[in-house]
């Protein structure tokens, strides 16, 4: 009767130990947050296991593939998140910042779109949706959601760069001077806004001195590319 006892208590001890699809969940994210990828992902595998159609789960897996670079990897992943619960915001949105990486912004687009229909209140979704926009030079509708996105928090200086961009695109080369300078006044080491700001002074308003003070400046930061500017105009 002992032996048989002990056996069950095992028995017992070992179903407890085993964990629940939540707890597996859980472990990822704690992974996650170490930013784990890969161990995360082996979690999200497990709870899987015990569900299959575990859309969180599915959506985080995705997620840690993403942050290994692994785009194209992830797609069918949310894809999957989506198929399980298509009310969520987030998989939509996911899916759309890796096919964005893949230079895929009609899909993004598409996908952003959705992202923003189920919750207008993620803000992340204007600026994101702005750039794939700004990759498929639809610079007007770009210029809504940059907009959009600033009247959240106007003090965002890759919000006002991108903005430059678009604005540039629409033949607005003040409106793009504007943004580029409140750029450079909220984030004074991007260079590539130097340049910007310095090439858009030279060739659309003729401000030599401006200009070529602001292509030194993004020079100095590091960003390459002004040389040859500095060459040519500024020597």
């Amino acid at each position: 009767m002992k032996r048989l006892l002990i056996v069950c208590l095992l028995a017992v001890g070992m179903s407890s130990c085993s964990p629940s699809e939540e707890e597996l969940f859980q472990a990822g994210i704690e992974k996650m947050d170490q930013q784990a990828w890969k161990e995360a992902i082996v979690y999200f595998d497990r709870a899987l296991e015990e569900n299959p159609k575990n859309a969180a789960a599915l959506n985080a897996k995705g997620v840690a593939l993403f942050q290994e670079g692994e785009y194209e990897a992830a797609i069918p992943v949310f894809t999957a998140s989506i198929s399980a619960d298509s009310t969520m915001y987030k998989p939509w949105f996911n899916r759309a910042n890796a096919n964005f990486e893949l230079g895929n912004y009609k899909e993004s687009l598409a996908d952003y779109n959705m992202a923003n229909g189920l919750d207008q209140s993620q803000t992340d979704i204007y600026y994101n949706r702005g750039l794939a926009l700004l990759g498929l030079e639809e610079y007007e509708d770009a210029l809504l959601d940059f907009d959009a996105a600033l009247q959240v928090n106007p003090n965002q200086p890759l919000v006002y760069f991108n903005r430059a961009k678009a604005q540039i695109g629409n033949n607005d080369p003040a409106g793009a001077l504007e943004s580029l300078t409140n750029t450079v006044n909220l984030d004074k080491r991007n260079g590539a806004a130097y340049y910007l700001l310095g090439v858009t002074r030279m060739s659309a308003t003729g401000e030599k001195e401006e200009g070529c003070a602001d292509l030194k400046m993004a020079l100095s930061l590091g960003y390459t590319e002004a040389k040859t500017w500095i060459d040519d105009f500024c020597e």
